[in-house]
């Protein structure tokens, strides 16, 4: 009736699975990836901004896009954003896109590192990078 044994046993083996993760990553350390913001677009610009500064980009750039896909899908809301003077389209791939054109060496170099699959390309198309 009482199973002690088997239920230590069944502790251990749960611990050591749910542990196992940590410890086979334990050590490797990945380099922060380097990401790449010379494209010719940006190249073109006198003041290299983004719509937000770049730090609140990184954090937050998922709940910018989403509050512009809700705005455009669902509210049909497709005025331009003006931010300090400049006109900014809701658009992935005609706003965000149109600067940031190399998706392997900005998008999915920090989207690998962090581990994350965005479903952005689920509806958009990706863009066609040119081969260098």
């Amino acid at each position: 009736m009482y199973d002690g044994g088997k239920i230590f046993v069944g502790l251990i083996v749960f611990a050591a699975l749910f542990a196992s993760p940590f410890y086979l990553n334990m050590g490797k350390v990945s380099a922060k990836p380097e990401l790449k913001i010379d494209t010719p677009e940006i190249q073109k610009l006198e003041d290299k901004k983004c719509v937000e500064p770049k730090e609140l980009m990184r954090a937050e750039h998922m709940q910018i896009l989403n509050s512009w896909r809700d705005a455009v899908v669902r509210n049909g809301d497709r005025d331009q954003i003006i931010i300090s003077g400049h006109k900014y389209e809701k658009s992935l791939q005609n706003g965000c896109m149109k600067c940031h054109s190399n998706k392997k060496d900005f998008c999915d170099k920090c989207h690998n590192y962090m581990a994350v699959k965005p479903y952005c390309w689920d509806c958009h198309i990706a863009p066609k990078e040119k081969k260098s």
